[in-house]
């Protein structure tokens, strides 16, 4: 099976940084796309960031130009490096794997993957 284990997550004061990471584990051959999401109280689950194996990264308006996505194929890693913090950027941040291949038993298997969420506040 596989498995997303977040970290970074935490409170900082508006215009602070933080950086969160993810890595996933398990007998995995290849992972498509991985991505950031949020969820903030009462809001739907929102596309933050995602990039591509071939390093493609595609941006929420809203986090553009302060936000970025960087992946460690290698490793199976991803980090969010986000800076300019804003008020409106807290929410429940979850780490996702797309398109994980991955070697179990004596088969490969194919899937999507989400971490447990790491919590981001930003004061004003």
């Amino acid at each position: 099976q596989v498995q997303l284990v977040e970290s970074g997550g935490g409170l900082v004061q508006a215009g602070g940084s933080l950086r969160l990471s993810c890595a996933a584990s398990g007998s995995i051959f290849n992972i498509n796309a991985m991505g950031w999401y949020r969820q903030a109280p009462g809001k739907r689950r929102e596309l933050v960031a995602a990039i591509i194996s071939g390093g493609k990264a595609n941006y929420a308006d809203s986090v553009k130009g302060r936000f970025t996505i960087s992946r460690d194929n290698a490793e199976n890693t991803v980090h969010l490096q986000m800076n300019s913090l804003k008020p409106e950027d807290t929410a429940v941040y979850y780490c996702n794997a797309d398109g994980v291949t991955y070697f179990s038993g004596s088969h490969y298997y194919r899937g999507d993957y989400w971490g447990q969420g790491t919590q981001v506040t930003v004061s004003s």
